[in-house]
């Protein structure tokens, strides 16, 4: 049977495009045919006939159906771009690290012989992730949904205001707020957005939702850790212009005065590759660059 896999590319950077033509030679060499994006194809410096079985276009369902990967060479945000495309057929997400933090990716640009002789003997793990969906209702009609592996959030379009904004919990209500917006995440998405706005960082093996208000005046505005079948909501309240949905900052949904946004746990997981066994705590020390210093393991 021959093996395919989908490859996703930052190709607005030229290291991107280059590693890209590697790992297409590569996988090619090894008898892996190679899927692309349509809008990827012309950025990637390769002859027609070398190494890309198919083009796929963007936004089609069924881009990696028959993969066994999806291979993202870029930052966080074009793996949550490989996201959208391996969600509908569940393939497993493969990150090749070309950002800052990287997070969500499983390898670095300087392992690339690593991280392709690891899919050529199929030599990795698969594990998944939580996803949360989203509905927006107004005046009791569904008018959007949606859904997120890191984060909903909902914040103001114009720096001038503040919104306005009713949180819920369970259907019932938690604390009104006049902030700059709330992001609703998951554990996967703590070390992201909700992070950035004072968020606790949460295990990914924890089973949990955050709501995590940000620049909030008013007396209780923690970051809140409730339970994977909690319901969370935000009410856009009637006076508040200028508020907008954001679904891992890619997707945009403009929320009119009176909207309510529900946000509840993901009917369908991210699934993502992993060639390390490390524990998240490594993980995290090894991104965000902890200080580590005199630490000397536990003493017997």
């Amino acid at each position: 049977m021959t093996r395919t896999v989908l490859l996703v590319t930052h190709t607005g950077r030229e290291e991107a495009r280059q590693i890209a033509a590697k790992v297409i030679g590569k996988l090619g060499a090894a008898g892996i045919d190679v899927r692309v994006m349509a809008d990827e194809r012309h950025d990637i410096d390769i002859p027609e006939s070398d190494g890309v079985a198919a083009v796929v276009a963007e936004g089609d369902p069924n881009a990696a159906d028959g993969c066994e990967l999806v291979v993202v060479i870029g930052g966080d945000g074009t793996i949550l771009r490989g996201a959208e495309v391996a969600r509908p057929t569940g393939t497993p997400i493969l990150g090749v690290n070309l950002g800052h933090v990287g997070f969500l990716a499983e390898s670095e640009v300087d392992d690339l012989g690593f991280t392709v002789d690891h899919i050529v003997k199929r030599d990795y793990v698969v594990e998944e992730r939580m996803t949360i969906d989203v509905a927006v209702r107004n005046d009791g009609n569904q008018t959007a949904v949606g859904w997120a592996l890191n984060e909903v959030s909902v914040e103001k379009a114009s720096r001038e205001r503040m919104l306005d904004l009713v949180a819920e919990i369970d259907g019932r209500a938690l604390s009104r707020w006049g902030c700059d917006g709330v992001v609703m995440a998951t554990p996967t998405g703590s070390t992201a957005y909700a992070f950035s706005a004072g968020g606790p960082v949460v295990w990914p093996e924890v089973e949990a939702l955050l709501m995590v208000p940000i620049s909030a005046h008013a007396l209780f505005a923690r970051p809140l850790v409730v339970a994977p079948t909690s319901v969370m909501a935000v009410t856009v309240q009637h006076r508040t212009r200028g508020a907008v949905l954001w679904c891992d900052g890619r997707r945009a949904v403009e929320l009119p005065p009176g909207a309510r946004v529900e946000v509840s746990r993901g009917t369908q997981p991210v699934r993502l590759a992993r060639l390390h066994t490390a524990p998240f705590t490594d993980r995290l020390v090894a991104k965000f660059a902890l200080p580590v210093e005199g630490w000397r393991g536990a003493r017997s």
